[in-house]
C-alpha cells in the first residue's frame, strides 16, 4: 500500500457534530447510570452509595439518573436527601407507577454521558462490576456489553434453583430467535452506547424491556458483548419483584419483537425507512450485482448507511464509507474492526471542507441515493470529482420520474426525482463525461406510485417488503421486459 493511503488509515479529523464515541479507540468515558426505583426503601440508599463512590481511569465522568417510578414506602425522601447532597444525582418521579421499562425511558431522555448502564436499586448487582463492562467499549469498539450472572466469576450466591432454570430457557428461547449466543438475557446490567441506546424507540413498561432491547440491538445488528459479574440474589422474602408470570410475559415479548421491526425513532435522516429497506436482501444483492462492474480498487462511497454495499464490496486496496447520520457512523467504525483496508469517515456531500485531504485518491466514487437529498447538486459533483484521480468513475444512483414525487419522497427528504437529460446535464456541467445512463428497478415503480400517490404514505408495507423479498428471483427476470422506465437511474460518469 502506498504511503498515501496508509495516511488515509490514520485516525481522520472528523466535523465538529460528530460525537467522541464513533471513535472506537476511546479509554475513558462519560457514564450515565439509569436506576429505576419503586419501593426500595432499605436498600436505595446503600446501593446508590456504592455507585456514587465508584472510581476507576475508565470512568471520566459520572451521572447517576434516578426515576422514583411513584414509590409509597418512604423511598422518595430518602433519594431527595441523596440528590441535594450529591450534584451528580439527577432526581425525576413518575405521577403514577408505571413500571421499570417506563422508568428507564424517563431516565434514558436525560442522559449525556457516551455510555448508558442500566442499575437496580435493590443491592443484587454490584457497581464494582461496572468498570469491567466498559473495558469492551473501549478495547473492542462495542456497542452493548451484557453483564452474564452465568460466566465464570469470583463468587455467586447458590439460590432458586427454578428461577435461574427459567432464565436459562428464556435465554435459549431468544438466542433461538436471535441468533446470539448469550448466556444470561434477563440480566439488569445492560452498558449501551447511549446515542445507540436513544435511537431505539423502547415500548416495553415493565420487565419485557430486557426482552426488547436484546432483540432491537440483534437487528440493528449491534456489537454484543457479556462481561461476567457478580450476583447476589434476594429472596422473594426479601422484596424480591419479578415472578413467574414475567417469565410467561418475556415469552410473549420474544414473539412480539421477533415479528416486529420496530428498530428507529423518526428522525431528520428518515432512518426507519431506511432501515425497512435494507431488510430486502435480495434486492440489495441485486443492485450490489449490477453495480459491481464499475466498482474498482479504491472506493469512496458516500452515504453508505449500515454497510449493505459496502460489505458486498469489500475488501478493496482501499475502501473509505462515508455517512452523515450518526447511528450509521457508529455502526460503519464498529464494523471496521478488523478490517485495515476500511476506513469510516462524515462526509456531507455538499460540504467541501468533509473532502479536505482526499484530492485525487480514489478510481470509484459511489454514490447511491444521496444526490436527491443534497441541497446543491452541483457542489456535490464538483466534490467527488475533486476525490477522482484521473480516468476515475463516479457511479450515481438517483430516483427517476418526477411525476412520482409524493409523500414517499417528501419522508425521505428528496430535493428531487430526476430524468435522464437531467441527470446527464448536471454532470457534465460538474466536468464529468457520461459514460453511460440506464434504468434499475422497473418493477418497483407501479408500486411507489400507489403507495406515495394514492395511500400518500410515508413508509413501507412491511407485508410488501417481504412479498418484494420472496419475489426478487422471478421480478428481476421480468424487470427486463418492461416497457417503462425505472424507479432509479444509474449513471457512470468519468473524470477526463
Amino acid at each position: 500500500m502506498s504511503m498515501d493511503y496508509q495516511k488515509l488509515l490514520e485516525p481522520m479529523p472528523r466535523s465538529s457534530d460528530i460525537s467522541a464515541l464513533e471513535d472506537p479507540v476511546s479509554t475513558s468515558f462519560s457514564l450515565s447510570v439509569l436506576v429505576p426505583v419503586y419501593n426500595e426503601r432499605y436498600l436505595a440508599e446503600p446501593s446508590l452509595r456504592r455507585v456514587l463512590a465508584l472510581k476507576d481511569d475508565i470512568i471520566h465522568r459520572m451521572e447517576v439518573i434516578v426515576v422514583d417510578d411513584r414509590s409509597t414506602d418512604g423511598s422518595w425522601e430518602i433519594l431527595q436527601r441523596i440528590a441535594a447532597e450529591d450534584e451528580r444525582v439527577v432526581l425525576l418521579r413518575h405521577e403514577r407507577n408505571l413500571g421499570k421499562g417506563a422508568a428507564l425511558r424517563t431516565a434514558l431522555e436525560r442522559a449525556t454521558g457516551d455510555i448508558s448502564i442500566v442499575h437496580d436499586a435493590d443491592l443484587e448487582y454490584n457497581p464494582a462490576d461496572i468498570p469491567s463492562l466498559l473495558r469492551p467499549f473501549a478495547t473492542e469498539a462495542a456497542d452493548a456489553v451484557f453483564g452474564s450472572r452465568y460466566l465464570s466469576s469470583h463468587y455467586r450466591r447458590a439460590l432458586m434453583f427454578r428461577h435461574t432454570w427459567l432464565n436459562k430457557a428464556l435465554t435459549f428461547v431468544a438466542n433461538v430467535f436471535t441468533d446470539l449466543n448469550l448466556s444470561d438475557i434477563e440480566t439488569c446490567y445492560k452498558a449501551i452506547r447511549t446515542p445507540l441506546f436513544q435511537s431505539i424507540p423502547l415500548r416495553s413498561d415493565d420487565f419485557r424491556f430486557e426482552i426488547e432491547i436484546a432483540f432491537k440491538l440483534a437487528k440493528r445488528r449491534a456489537r454484543i458483548f457479556e462481561a461476567p459479574i457478580s450476583y447476589l440474589a434476594r429472596s422473594y422474602q426479601e422484596g424480591k419483584k419479578i415472578g413467574h408470570k414475567d417469565s410467561l410475559r418475556a415469552l410473549t415479548a420474544i414473539l412480539r419483537f421477533w415479528l416486529i421491526d420496530d428498530l428507529y425513532k423518526d428522525d431528520e435522516y428518515g432512518s426507519h425507512i431506511l432501515a425497512s429497506l435494507e431488510k430486502v436482501r435480495r434486492f440489495n444483492l441485486w443492485m450490489g450485482r449490477t453495480l459491481a462492474p464499475y466498482v474498482g480498487d479504491r472506493v469512496l462511497e458516500v452515504g453508505a448507511g449500515i454497510g449493505t454495499l459496502t460489505n458486498q464490496f469489500i475488501p478493496r486496496e482501499f475502501y473509505l464509507a462515508s455517512d452523515i447520520n450518526p447511528s450509521y457512523l457508529s455502526y460503519l467504525r464498529a464494523y471496521s474492526v478488523g478490517k485495515p483496508y476500511l476506513r469510516v469517515r462524515h462526509i456531507d456531500a455538499g460540504v467541501p471542507g468533509d473532502f479536505a485531504g482526499l484530492d485525487g485518491k480514489f478510481d470509484t466514487v459511489l454514490m447511491i441515493n444521496v444526490l436527491e437529498h443534497v441541497p446543491d447538486e452541483q457542489v456535490a459533483l464538483d466534490n467527488i470529482r475533486s476525490s477522482l484521480a484521473a480516468g476515475g468513475r463516479a457511479v450515481i444512483l438517483v430516483p427517476q420520474h418526477p411525476a412520482l414525487y409524493g409523500t414517499l419522497d417528501h419522508a425521505l427528504d428528496h430535493r428531487e426525482r430526476y430524468t435522464r437529460k437531467s441527470l446527464q446535464e448536471g454532470l457534465e456541467r460538474a466536468g464529468f463525461r457520461v459514460e453511460k445512463v440506464f434504468d434499475f428497478n422497473r418493477f418497483s415503480v407501479p408500486g411507489w406510485w400507489f403507495n406515495g400517490k394514492v395511500l400518500r404514505r410515508r413508509t413501507f408495507s412491511r407485508v410488501q417488503l417481504k412479498v418484494l423479498q420472496m419475489t426478487m428471483p422471478m421480478l428481476r427476470r421480468l424487470d427486463r421486459i418492461l416497457p417503462w422506465g425505472g424507479l432509479s437511474l444509474i449513471a457512470v460518469a468519468v473524470k477526463d
